[in-house]
């Protein structure tokens, strides 16, 4: 079956460049600073007297440093060493670090050199060690070395200057390469050139920083620098990036009237068209430029095609992969792969087949993600028997096991685990007749045997589907059948175990996988651990650390974030401490969660002092604390009252470079209302107003409590309609805070209208509140009101309970209601109603 062919490519491209831009209309104009030159040429290289080969006396040095240097162990009191030292220079570091091929021993190297008598690192130096730390792609170590680069203000020239920049934004350290580029230039060690200010356009499209790219183009323009294509191209990257379609058109279309669009220009455009799923357009764009002879490398080609598929434009990457075979490149098992994906899921199955089809005929080998994709794609079970028939016919054992494991693989998928279980034993030759006619998948026209893989697949699914029985079952029948399992088979049921709380028969199988000679990896061990973990068995999750510690195996962090948080919950903070302590040193550092979560449990306890002791050890070790860990801290020295030391911890929060989050401001917000410093509160207020910082309920909530402790409830009535102007709905607990604030100011009036707002919004408060309101209208005289109140709770049934802090209030209150003239009878009326419990029956009669 041939697979079908798309032709008739609309061309609706004129002659005119400019009509490439759909937007033409709409395309970004230039300033006149923008205009590129055409004189200008990229440098090949960034220095020009040190590539010259080495004076033949010199090369022996340079073989005895390296010699030196890669010898194992290496000391520094070498005596061959001391004796070199004196013949360093610039030139042996260079030749040393080009011909090291580890970046530790060349690093070792280049910080010896630097503490050498006589002896200092030039620029060519610093790159040669710059380009060995960015390919192995070691971001502390370089950014270190720029530091060291300008604190010791070593000069250099623009084409050097040029390659660093390079190196740094190579391996994203763009912000790093930016402000080391305006260091050197201000304090005047290097005048950059054309080819300084491209490498840093190279660096900054890397992001989506377009303001910054203009500013620098901007900048460029205004020290009298040209453009060339390589000024425009890293342009042309970050509109892309960014998403600016209309600028980058405009560069673009600038770039093809110059004649710079070249291979590696025109494939930036073509593929973030298809990020932006202008498909039609990309493909329109690659057919009007292979007429000027810009092709797609093989690369692109790939690139483009998994993006047609992605956004459903399958025609599309069928043209496309048309094109990649007519320009004679070679076509892998991956693209057949996604091509044959997109195929099933647009339900074209026959194009799939076709696909298939062609594959076998180029000798490509099959793999089980294609063969499941088109298994799965058969609306049918005799379409997927015929195709099963028809593959038995040209295939040989091991292909037909491959054939069936993708069924089982597509039976799993659909959730068919007992099809999938009675597959697995028909191939094992436990065939059932009266499965055999219910199924006809089960009639094998010929013997499978089914391999490891077809048991792994099966029993995946089942202990997913929490079936661990059945799983086990299949693994002893595996095992009778003298097929072997592997570590793979066993992770999965140990990990299902242990998920399960079956920990005892994890361990069981552990010991037999050790003795049927498999090695436990990293993951069957963090299975185990993390049922531990779970369990909160301290003792034997230390024990088994140190056994992974002996197989090189690292503790998941988090599970022990789990163990330490679980044992915190439950009060056991020592065991915590203890366990953190024995992680350490065992050789694992624990994750800064763990930390937090055993300084929430010390807070907890009352142990704020050791929890600062044990923030000021974990910082000590190089560990840095994140948000979290400060808001723990934070709040737990607000509810200890000490305020102030709370204060000097978002100071050294805000030194380290740590932003403050809401819930930061909310915990300080409430240490400073709970502790008469409202006004502190307040201006706290402004300041998450300047920073940025939107106030939530939460911070509102907790300052118009403040301000009604603090007697002033007009301010806080303020303070919550400026909550509401700013959209900042209040909540249930907001409501109830201000009614109650307001009662203990003496304003049951306001309260009560705020109480019926919060009604027609269907939020029910809690008793105190009805009691505050009743308990404020009794004071203030106005008893109808109050008794109105009672009878809302009576008809709610909403009372406090006798050991609640708000019973003798509310009794003393309808005690008083109960001796009016006024409200007597009412109270009396729902005491013979059974309306109010009997207990304040008894509590009443007896004051009276």
């Amino acid at each position: 079956m041939a697979i079908l062919r798309f032709g008739g490519v609309h061309k609706r491209f004129c002659r005119s460049v400019k009509t490439i831009n759909p937007y033409a209309r709409l395309s970004f104009s230039f300033p006149e600073c923008l205009s590129p030159s055409s004189d200008s040429q990229r440098p090949i290289c960034t220095k020009t007297d040190n590539d010259l080969s080495l004076p033949s006396e010199l090369t022996s040095i340079t073989n005895g440093f390296i010699s030196i240097f890669t010898k194992q162990p290496f000391s520094p009191d070498n005596p061959e060493l001391k004796a070199l030292s004196p013949t360093l220079t610039t030139q042996v570091v260079e030749n040393v670090l080009s011909n090291l091929k580890s970046w530790k021993v060349a690093h070792r190297f280049f910080t010896w050199a630097s503490h050498q008598s006589g002896y200092k690192h030039n620029i060519y130096a610093y790159n040669a060690m710059a380009s060995l730390l960015s390919r192995a792609r070691q971001i502390a170590e370089l950014r270190a070395m720029v530091m060291d680069i300008v604190n010791s203000r070593c000069s250099m020239t623009p084409g050097a200057l040029g390659y660093l920049v390079r190196c740094l934004g190579s391996v994203g350290l763009v912000e790093e390469a930016n402000k080391f580029f305006d260091k050197v230039r201000t304090t005047g060690l290097c005048v950059p050139s054309n080819y300084s200010y491209n490498c840093l356009l190279e660096a900054i499209s890397k992001i989506k920083a377009v303001d910054l790219i203009e500013m620098r183009l901007k900048e460029m323009h205004n020290g009298g620098w040209k453009f060339d294509k390589y000024t425009l191209t890293p342009v042309l990257q970050v509109y892309c990036n960014a998403g600016k379609l209309e600028k980058a058109l405009s560069v673009f279309n600038d770039m093809y009237e110059r004649g710079w669009v070249d291979e590696h220009v025109f494939c930036i455009l073509v593929v973030s068209f298809s990020k932006w799923g202008e498909v039609d357009k990309a493909f329109e764009l690659i057919e009007r430029l292979e007429k000027h002879n810009i092709r797609l490398n093989q690369k692109t080609f790939c690139v483009l095609i998994h993006g047609f598929v992605r956004q459903s434009r399958v025609d599309k990457a069928l043209q496309l992969f048309d094109k990649m075979q007519e320009s004679g490149f070679n076509l892998d098992v991956s693209l057949y792969d996604v091509l044959i994906g997109g195929l099933c899921k647009n339900k074209e199955l026959e194009k799939a087949l076709s696909l298939y089809s062609e594959m076998k005929h180029l000798g490509m080998h099959t793999d089980v993600r294609i063969l499941t994709k088109i298994m799965t794609s058969f609306s049918e079970e005799r379409e997927l028997i015929g195709f099963l028939n028809e593959g038995h016919k040209e295939m040989d054992e091991e292909a037909m096991i491959l054939l069936y494991n993708s069924v089982l693989v597509g039976l799993i998928n659909v959730r068919s685990l007992d099809k999938a279980c009675l597959l697995l034993r028909a191939m094992m030759g436990c065939q059932d007749d009266n499965h055999i006619v219910e199924y006809e998948l089960l009639k094998l026209k010929k013997a499978v045997t089914p391999n490891t893989t077809s048991f792994s697949i099966v029993i995946d699914g089942l202990v997913k589907d929490h079936k661990l029985d059945l799983a086990l079952s299949l693994f002893s029948d595996m095992k009778q059948i003298g097929c072997e399992p592997n570590v793979v088979i066993y992770n999965h049921l140990i990990e299902g175990l242990s998920n399960s709380n079956r920990l005892e028969e994890s361990y069981v199988l552990l010991r037999e996988m050790k003795l049927s000679g498999f090695e436990p990896n990293s993951f069957t061990h963090n299975s185990i651990f993390g049922s531990l973990c779970r369990r909160e068995d301290v003792v034997a999750a230390i024990d088994l650390v140190g056994e992974m510690r002996v197989h090189g195996h690292e503790p998941w962090t988090k599970h022990s974030s789990l163990l330490v948080k679980g044992l915190c919950k439950h009060g056991r903070v020592r065991e915590a401490l203890n366990f953190l302590s024995n992680m350490v040193q065992e050789g694992f550092l624990p994750d800064i969660v763990a930390y937090s979560a055993a300084m929430g449990g010390l807070i907890k306890i009352q142990e704020v002092d050791r929890a600062l002791d044990l923030f000021q050890e974990i910082c000590s070790n190089s560990y840095r604390p994140d948000v979290v860990a400060y808001n723990i801290l934070i709040g737990g020295l607000c509810k200890a009252k000490r305020v102030s030391e709370a204060e000097d911890v978002l100071k050294d929060m805000v030194v380290k470079g740590i932003v403050p989050s809401v819930v930061t401001y909310n915990l300080l917000l409430d240490g400073w209302c709970k502790n008469d410093g409202v006004d502190k509160a307040m201006l706290c207020l402004s300041r998450m107003f300047a920073e940025d910082r939107e106030p939530n309920v939460i911070t509102y909530t907790t300052l118009v409590d403040g301000l009604c402790n603090a007697g002033r409830p007009d301010d806080a009535l303020v303070l919550w309609n400026q909550m509401e102007g700013k959209g900042c709905a209040p909540n249930r607990v907001a409501f109830m805070a201000l009614i109650h604030g307001l009662c203990k100011c003496g304003r049951p009036d306001t309260s009560l209208v705020y109480l019926r707002k919060m009604e027609e919004k269907e939020m029910k408060p809690d008793t105190f509140v009805y009691v505050a309101l009743i308990s404020r209208f009794v004071c203030n005289l106005n008893l109808p009101l109050a008794f109105e109140i009672l009878k809302e709770m009576a008809d709610q049934q909403n009372f406090p309970e006798p050991l609640d802090k708000n019973y003798p209030i509310f009794r003393d209150a309808v005690l008083k209601l109960s001796e009016n003239a006024r409200t007597s009878s009412g109270v009396k009326n729902l005491i013979a109603e059974g309306r109010i419990p009997r207990i304040f029956h008894s509590d009443i009669e007896k004051e009276s």
